[in-house]
């Protein structure tokens, strides 16, 4: 029997907005999901595949609108490849899935996966399907669909889309999908790969080699270890599965994380962030932490102005932030402001020196944090900083 290659995919969840992505970063964001499904096409056209599966996610949910469906579909037509479409947990195959739209049912070359069980793709080769019809399936979708195969020398692919017990032991999820079985029934041949998706990050499960999650061709969270590739698989009877991650993502959520205490650090934050590639494409999380003067709090607040305008995002983990602002001996008075604004800095300045011992204003009383911003704020406005 020929030899069996083809592309895996999944968690394309294709009309996806993120709430930190602004009305300029959107726009671009949401191309670039697109963009990588036609790079995936692509790249299976450029190695000979069969066909992409993609386990499961095609689209965010049922209720995206007809623009992305139509790019969608289009997206998938350059690529020349047959597809197949496993639905997953949100575009399930119920009454309102957008996978039964007569557009999705009618493009060419695209094949939806919506019974459980072998599809075959050509003589002695099976896609072993387990669509989700609900969004809480209450058994292992995955051990039903494979039930009963037997070892006759057929290559077959699972299709599956959950989370495995393996990496979730502690989850109480009664969908979620026994990997032990999966593994005897690669030893003995009934089965010769498992393709699954809902795991965002690139991952190898089980001992086998054969069990993997595509993860998403686009990053969609900084929580994700390897996110933005997909998966080209080589298979035949006789040999363990050949799998090659090939990255096709082109956007990054890294996370920075430093100890701001000095005109140093904060140089070597700037040079850092400055240092970046494509930065329209980039979301920075920071953890910020460390004690600043009002002149370099000053000077941090311009520095990450800045950067705002040039990455599609910059954002402050606020649970692993904690920067202290403590005024330098003539810094508040160096401010000149007189009368009752020198009252008005002392009391900001006696608050603010809560932040660094854990203090707190109470439910609806003031807030140290608050206290320091503004601090930091009115210096710059007074003309105290950033320093030349």
């Amino acid at each position: 029997m020929a030899p069996l290659r083809f592309v895996h995919t999944a968690d394309w969840q294709l009309g996806m907005t993120r709430h930190f992505l602004d009305a300029d970063a959107q726009p671009r964001y949401t191309a670039a999901r697109t963009d990588a499904v036609r790079r995936t096409g692509q790249l299976a056209r450029e190695r000979d595949a069969e066909f992409v599966l993609v386990c499961g996610d095609v689209f965010e949910s049922n209720a995206v609108g007809p623009r992305v469906v139509a790019r969608a579909l289009e997206a998938l037509a350059d690529g020349g490849v047959p597809v197949y479409l496993l639905p997953g947990n949100h575009d399930p195959l119920d009454a309102s899935s957008v996978l039964r739209s007569p557009e999705v049912r009618s493009a060419p070359g695209v094949h939806v996966l919506d019974t459980p069980g072998p599809h075959e793709v050509r003589p002695g080769v099976e896609l072993v399907a387990a669509p989700w019809t609900s969004k809480r399936p209450l058994s292992d979708l995955v051990a039903q669909a494979v039930a009963g195969l037997p070892a006759d020398g057929t290559l077959r692919v699972v299709a599956g889309h959950g989370a495995v017990d393996a990496l979730s032991p502690d989850r109480d999820d009664p969908a979620r999908i026994a990997l032990a079985p999966l593994e005897e029934a690669l030893a003995d041949g009934r089965l010769h790969y498992v393709a699954l998706g809902d795991r965002h990050s690139t991952t190898r499960v089980g001992p086998s080699g054969a069990v993997w999650y595509a993860g998403s061709p686009e990053v969609t969270d900084r929580r994700e270890v390897d996110p933005g590739n997909v998966l080209v698989v080589e298979l035949d009877s006789s040999s363990p599965a050949k799998v090659e991650p090939v990255r096709v993502g082109t956007w990054a959520f890294p996370l920075v994380r430093a100890e701001l205490d000095s005109d140093e650090s904060l140089a070597a934050l700037r040079e850092r962030l400055t240092a970046m590639p494509a930065k329209d494409r980039t979301v920075v999380t920071l953890s910020l932490t460390g004690t600043l003067t009002l002149a370099q709090k000053a000077e941090l607040d311009d520095l990450l102005e800045a950067q705002r305008h040039l990455f599609a995002g910059v954002q402050e983990w606020e649970r692993h932030t904690d920067l202290v602002v403590l005024p330098a001996d003539a810094e508040l008075s160096d401010l000149g402001l007189g009368g009752w604004a020198d009252g008005a800095v002392a009391e900001l300045a006696e608050l603010a020196g809560r932040a660094d011992h854990g203090g707190s204003g109470g439910v609806g009383g003031p807030d140290p944090v608050v206290a320091r911003d503004a601090l930091a704020l009115l210096h710059r406005l007074a003309g105290g900083g950033p320093r030349a």
